[in-house]
């Protein structure tokens, strides 16, 4: 990986630092040929090909008469070449593609916890979303064609009722820009913005995750539910006749209250429940493990001459003696600790990686490489 203060084109020529503290949440960065040259390693008809599957996210929208329509794929026919105003998204091509895979890869300057996905437009002549904003951070990078983009900081994030999408009701642009290929728009959380398509055009969105407290709040309680242990049972012996049957006592929300008070939880339980969780794949994703895995012992002679790599729909992630994988933890030792987390931060092991780790470590791999979550590298 690159050195934080080496100047990188794909921010316009600064820093990883200095784009994290002057515009990383605070304000838009356009970057002319963030990428020069960019040839898009998704093609037109490529993307066709993925709309049409079970497997990938997508999603058709189109305008017409001052009305928007959303349909979600999969899609055995798109509207034809020739006709206006329409859009198709496909989200996580990089779940599907290696080159779109690695093009996401180069913005790991921001965390794995929060990179979450390359999302591909292709829009026909006039093709858009609307008038929008994001909860999230998301470059936008030209890949094909030209699009116009108007963007703003508008406070009024109001939007039309009725919609199928979150379309902004009084869109008010402040600058304007058209990108061309190898262009590269950024914007922070809530920055208004609207992308027309000038002629046919792609393109390509790195989007990043952005999970709300109720979400990560009600997804912590059940995970919770499996640890909570409240022994006996409620009683109340020095039960009163009651005055009023249908009331419910002060005594019986005190004693439960009590109760409920002694649940507690503690940093490890909120380590080890956001790895699962942000670790946890798509609902989308299908591991598809080797046709005619190698046994055991011939996986390790092969894993430790070629070395092994994580699987594109894989996520790994570690936070001190737990690693996570694929919404699955384990607490792991010193001796095991080196190999897994350079197979988390560089997503693969060359051969003398694997032939130097211990036998669990090679167990574990051998395991996830029948589960389709990594394969072995060839040679």
């Amino acid at each position: 990986m690159k050195k934080l203060s080496q100047a990188l084109p794909l921010l316009g020529g600064i820093t990883q630092e200095q784009f994290l503290s002057e515009y990383w949440h605070k304000k838009p960065l356009l970057i002319r040929q963030a990428i020069p040259g960019f040839t898009p390693p998704v093609g037109k008809n490529e993307l066709f090909e993925l709309a049409a599957r079970e497997d990938a996210e997508s999603r058709l929208i189109s305008f017409f008469k001052k009305h928007w329509e959303m349909k979600s794929g999969p899609f055995e026919q798109l509207p034809i070449k020739e006709k206006k105003d329409w859009t198709l998204l496909v989200q996580g091509v990089n779940l599907q593609n290696p080159e779109a895979d690695a093009l996401l890869r180069q913005f790991r300057f921001i965390p794995d916890t929060r990179l979450d996905d390359l999302m591909i437009s292709y829009a026909a002549d006039g093709g858009g979303v609307g008038p929008h904003f994001d909860s999230y951070d998301v470059f936008l990078l030209q890949a094909h064609g030209q699009r116009r983009w108007k963007i703003s900081a508008q406070k009024d994030l109001s939007l039309v009722e009725g919609m199928p999408l979150k379309i902004l009701r009084n869109f008010k642009a402040e600058q304007e820009f058209v990108l061309e290929p190898g262009d590269m728009l950024y914007l922070p959380p809530h920055y208004a913005h609207d992308g027309l398509a000038i002629g046919e055009c792609m393109t390509y969105s790195i989007g990043f995750r952005a999970p709300s407290y109720q979400e990560l709040g009600e997804s912590f309680l059940h995970f919770m539910s499996d640890s909570i242990d409240l022994p006996g049972r409620y009683a109340d012996p020095g039960l009163k006749p009651a005055t009023h049957p249908a009331e419910i006592s002060t005594a019986m929300v005190d004693d439960v209250s009590a109760q409920l008070a002694k649940i507690k939880f503690t940093d490890d339980d909120i380590t080890i429940f956001l790895g699962e969780y942000l670790s946890e794949p798509k609902r989308n994703v299908i591991f598809e493990g080797p046709e005619k895995p190698l046994t055991p012992k011939r996986f390790s002679q092969t894993a430790s001459k070629n070395g092994v790599s994580l699987s594109l729909q894989t996520q790994m992630l570690y936070k001190g003696k737990h690693v996570f994988i694929n919404g699955e933890s384990f607490a792991v030792g010193r001796e095991d600790k080196l190999a897994l987390l350079k197979l988390a931060n560089e997503r693969c092991l060359d051969g003398n990686d694997v032939a130097n780790a211990s036998a669990d470590v090679q167990e574990a791999l051998c395991t996830w490489y029948e589960d389709g979550w990594l394969q072995l590298n060839s040679k």
